[in-house]
């Protein structure tokens, strides 16, 4: 399989002109958060982001590139517990990538770094319940739904996790 995308870590300030492309598009965001970032609030989160992608060289959060053209097209993200058990993805990509397949290799790409530790005992996911396309892709990759919960801020969410056995 040719490979349609790669990750490149967020590393600089440089790198918040494509964070901001995401948390400041009203599509993307009711589909994740509900709404847009703040100034703020995106703000504060890259500078959280930043600093956790320097705790673990193969962990984080991602710029995902579309490789035939180079282009931006979204980010994601594998967040590993502690103890290396467990470990979170996500992803968010640009409207106009939609549907074309990307998501899918994203959680791929992800799944694939995860088992690659042999520690991992679970991964989980979490979306907004009315994500369909998000929803296929996770039960297609053998995850199933968890929980639905309200939010801090009242919104729902779903979880989904999948046992990784080696």
């Amino acid at each position: 399989m040719t490979n349609k995308i790669y990750f490149k870590k967020f590393i600089s300030e440089d790198d918040f002109q494509y964070f901001s492309k995401l948390v400041f598009n009203e599509k993307v965001m009711v589909m994740n958060l509900g709404r847009v970032f703040t100034m703020d609030e995106a703000k504060n989160y890259y500078k959280y982001l930043l600093e956790n992608n320097k705790t673990h060289d193969d962990f984080g959060n991602f710029k995902v590139f579309e490789s035939s053209a180079n282009s931006f097209i979204g980010m994601c993200a594998s967040t590993i517990s502690s103890d290396l058990k467990e470990a979170e993805i996500e992803y968010m990509l640009l409207p106009e990538y939609w549907r074309k397949g990307y998501g899918s290799e994203i959680v791929d790409n992800l799944l694939n770094m995860i088992e690659e530790t042999k520690s991992i005992e679970k991964v989980t996911a979490i979306i907004e319940p009315n994500n369909v396309g998000s929803r296929k892709i996770l039960l297609k990759n053998g995850f199933v739904s968890c929980k639905v919960y309200k939010t801090d801020d009242g919104s729902l969410a779903e979880m989904f996790s999948k046992k990784i056995t080696y």
